[in-house]
């Protein structure tokens, strides 16, 4: 098969390709790298170079006259330019709803371009879209990412970026997918508990890991414990990293001579990698029902990972609590609570470490994966 991949957030896609040329097919990934994570493509279409060379403050004059930002534009020059390319595909795949990261208006028109030179076209639900941002507005979960928002409305600028799903413009472009796409896809317990029951859907298939190029390392525990915690400042008060901070506050005053605590902000995704890669302990994110796809690169190395691990995830794989990832609860002495257990019982860690990577094996093998992938387009 030819299958085309839009978008890439979290390298997703790019471990799905690799799954996918394992298994025999042809893949070509189209996104913009992602911001700084500057993940691998097929197809270029960022708009660094506006980006760079466009003051701010002329983008936010001309966002305010028109609701558009500047940057769109390089997008949809690039996009446009690569159309006459991505034809002829048995199936494409678009990321999420906003994949192009562009005014829907433009993307109705691009999308259109693309769904109708091409076979079959089906939708992730992998981030914030408008169906998943309308479930956390009616605060019906225990937790989302919106509740920081929800518990203070004086947040509201800094969740701009998701309440933008619940204009028109975005609702008009949910409907427009809806209506074009063979079905959507989940890709966690968090767009899954969503998605339920809605037309369309065809289901959850875990995040392919690739297993084979990240390696596990046996946790080994010579002097300190090292605790990782890394901030992607555009995202952290709706991951809860705050709970976190205020956790190993406590804990580097409590065991200094036990802990070893590494602290990074908004870095590139390979030195992200190199730096975790030596500790112990990963703090993920709070407000999750399910790993996202940094926890699961970290339980594949062996890491202990504080991230979402709520009961319906442990249902949904027969898993019991503290097993195989630590459910990162919003309070800040539940966490406490913890990382103490872990740093009094370091064998935990080591028995914790195995059973994550076992659980990658078993339920993220990116080859497995991607075989979901393929019976499921084939089948929708």
């Amino acid at each position: 098969m030819r299958i085309l991949l839009v978008g890439e957030y979290s390298r997703l896609h790019n471990s799905l390709k690799e799954g996918l040329i394992e298994l025999g097919h042809e893949v070509v990934l189209v996104g913009d790298r992602d911001t700084f994570k500057n993940y691998p493509v097929d197809v270029d279409i960022n708009n660094l170079f506006l980006k760079k060379y466009i003051p701010l403050i002329i983008r936010k004059v001309y966002f305010k006259l028109f609701k558009i930002d500047l940057i769109d534009y390089q997008t949809i020059y690039k996009f446009k330019k690569a159309l006459p390319e991505l034809k002829n595909f048995d199936v494409v795949q678009l990321i999420n709803e906003d994949v192009l990261s562009i005014h829907p208006q433009f993307q109705f028109k691009l999308l259109d371009v693309l769904f109708k030179q091409n076979n079959n076209s089906f939708l992730l639900c992998c981030g914030q879209d408008y169906l998943i941002i309308s479930h956390a507005l009616k605060n019906e979960l225990k937790y989302s990412i919106l509740t920081p928002y929800l518990n203070n409305s004086k947040l509201k600028k800094r969740y701009h970026y998701s309440l933008k799903y619940t204009s028109t413009a975005y609702q008009k472009l949910h409907s427009f997918l809806k209506n074009r796409v063979n079905g959507v896809i989940a890709t966690d317990i968090d767009y899954h508990i969503p998605y339920l029951k809605k037309d369309n859907y065809l289901g959850l298939i875990p995040n392919p890991i690739n297993i084979d190029k990240i390696t596990y390392k046996s946790i080994e525990i010579v002097d300190k414990i090292k605790i990782f915690h890394g901030v992607n400042m555009s995202s952290a008060t709706q991951k809860g990293n705050i709970y976190f901070e205020k956790a190993l506050d406590i804990i580097s005053q409590k065991y200094p001579e036990k802990v070893y605590i590494i602290t990074t902000h908004s870095i590139p995704y390979n030195e992200y990698i190199k730096l975790y890669d030596e500790c112990h302990i990963l703090l993920d994110q709070v407000y999750a029902y399910d790993q996202g796809y940094n926890a699961l690169e970290a339980m594949a190395k062996g890491k202990v990972v504080f991230t979402g691990a709520e009961q319906e995830w442990l249902d949904y794989y027969n898993l019991k609590e503290d097993t195989v990832a630590i459910n990162a609860l919003p309070n800040v002495e539940k966490i406490v609570e913890k990382l103490e257990w872990l740093i009094l019982n370091p064998l935990k860690i080591i028995e914790i470490s195995k059973n994550a990577r076992a659980f990658i094996e078993k339920e993220h093998n990116y080859k497995k994966i991607a075989q979901t992938y393929l019976e499921t387009w084939i089948k929708n």
